[in-house]
């Protein structure tokens, strides 16, 4: 089944209509195709960061990255392919 379209007008800055034209100009997409996209990431953004803070609850968020680290940490090094291994701040600024 085929959802009806509807019409949503906006009010931007006259820059910022200039900015989604060009960048809907680079991308070879219309402007609605591009506003379409837009609004449809950030909306999963938001929904999924809901999700998560729902899911989460009261846990303060050090807690969950506590918790994750616990698990990690009680993988052995040589378990883990090299491919598939975290990189590390202190790995990475030796860089």
């Amino acid at each position: 089944m085929k959802n009806k379209a509807s019409v949503l007008t906006i009010r931007v800055p006259s820059e910022l209509k200039h900015k989604i034209e060009r960048v809907a100009d680079e991308q070879g997409v219309s402007i609605n195709q591009l506003a379409l996209y837009a609004f449809t990431k950030e909306i999963q953004e938001i929904e999924t960061s809901e999700y998560f803070s729902q899911y989460r609850g009261a846990t303060p968020k050090n807690k969950v990255f506590d918790d994750f680290d616990s698990v990690m940490n009680k993988i052995k090094s040589n378990e883990v392919p090299e491919w598939d291994k975290m990189v590390t701040k202190k790995s990475h600024s030796k860089a």
